[in-house]
């Protein structure tokens, strides 16, 4: 039975999910022009153009191929072009070379969208119960790729020597707010996504961890905090640092946040005090703002030189429930000092989409909570996010703790 046929209601209430929800896409790309949208500034980042091609490949490939009868694809070549890793439905266009594809032009990955767009509503007409959970899955895929998008673009503007704004308005500044400590007391606690409700698959299965008594801080590390670490030498004191990160931030000369000019830098305006650029453009330093754009190794100095640590994953997910915590899920993603591995009981899903998180457990950390790009309801405390720990250019902060109840 068609889910259609069982719920129209329901029916209705994803169509309009899956139309506002691309309508989000566009307008994140907006600002952009087509010369904006086909840079590629690294290897880990994709052209704006890609990343709208690439979701409207996820909804034809995975859903509108296998079950719309009579889908034309817009372009068997596409199935080439805007793979991005999965082994199990073909070969695909090198990731670093993806910046390379002038063509088709931004106006044909319009025409695309709005293809897959047209054959969605279709498919949404009789689409099988059974076949909600992909559909699902490719919303939030979705979603992931537009906090890509703003950090990617983000980067191409950080090696424009105009340092162009994404967005012109003036940001908000952040109010002063002192650090306080949150106690756990540690035990026995469920860690994980539950049966109901959507969670990518790293999320489950959920099950127990033990945890020592801990504190955590009620807010994330400010920029103020961190020019502090800066003044007093924290990047020239190997004792701080992870070996591996020591010999990393050598070879590429780190002095600061990846986003951060020094009093004096000739990119930005005659000033005495730091600069951070954003998607607002080249800024003031805000002392009270949390701190972004940060390494893995970086935030584990910081966390040293502090008298702290990074939390571990489960203690982060345990504190989203004490009260007076904030900052959770709307300014950074935190590093943990947690390696991405698989939940006890991990299982990939079925078919091609299993190759979706599980391929990728190894040689990374986990992130947790959310920034001030994520999309809004997309973030949750059982998320996981993970990249490598050198990779600074995403919305990446950090929240301290410490073991144990000091009385510091």
């Amino acid at each position: 039975m068609s889910a259609n046929s069982s719920d129209p209601t329901q029916i209705e209430r994803w169509r309009q999910r899956y139309t506002a929800l691309r309508a989000h896409t566009e307008v994140l790309a907006a600002p952009l022009s087509a010369e904006d949208q086909a840079i590629q500034s690294m290897p880990d980042a994709s052209p704006t153009k890609w990343h709208q091609a690439h979701t409207s490949w996820f909804f034809e490939t995975l859903l509108l191929a296998p079950l719309l009868p009579g889908y034309r694809l817009f372009d068997p070549a596409y199935r080439y072009l805007f793979n991005s890793y999965y082994e199990a439905l073909g070969p695909r266009h090198p990731r670093p070379q993806r910046g390379l594809l002038s063509r088709p032009g931004l106006a044909e990955v319009q025409a695309y969208r709005a293809h897959v767009d047209a054959a969605m509503g279709q498919l949404l007409e009789r689409i099988e119960s059974a076949a909600l959970p992909l559909l699902e899955l490719g919303l939030q895929h979705e979603q992931q790729h537009q906090e890509l998008m703003l950090t990617d673009i983000l980067h191409a503007f950080s090696c424009n020597p105009l340092l162009p704004a994404y967005r012109e308005e003036t940001p908000p500044r952040h109010a002063p707010h002192a650090l306080e400590w949150l106690s756990h007391p540690g035990g026995q606690v469920e860690v994980g996504a539950g049966e109901d409700g959507f969670a990518f698959d790293n999320e489950r299965p959920r099950h127990a961890a033990l945890l020592a008594p801990f504190r955590i801080a009620d807010r994330l590390v400010t920029c103020g905090e961190f020019a502090d670490f800066i003044a007093d030498g924290g990047y020239r004191q190997p004792s701080l640092w992870l070996s591996d990160g020591w010999a990393l931030a050598l070879a590429q000369g780190w002095q600061q946040p990846a986003y951060w000019l020094a009093p004096g830098d000739a990119r930005a305006p005659a000033s005495e005090q730091w600069q951070v650029f954003g998607l607002h453009g080249l800024r003031p330093l805000d002392p009270h703002a949390p701190v972004q754009q940060l390494s893995f190794y970086e935030a584990a100095a910081y966390a040293e030189w502090a008298g702290a640590r990074l939390p571990t994953e489960f203690e982060w997910e345990a504190a989203c429930g004490l009260p007076g915590i904030a900052q959770l899920f709307d300014q950074a993603w935190q590093w943990t000092r947690s390696a991405y591995h698989p939940y006890p009981g991990f299982r990939p899903l079925a078919g091609a989409v299993g190759e979706y998180n599980g391929k990728f457990m190894v040689g990374q950390l986990v992130l947790r909570g959310g920034s001030l790009a994520t999309p809004a309801g997309h973030a949750r405390p059982s998320y996981r996010n993970f990249f490598p720990p050198a990779a600074r250019w995403q919305f990446s902060g950090l929240r301290l703790a410490r073991d144990g109840e000091s009385s510091s």
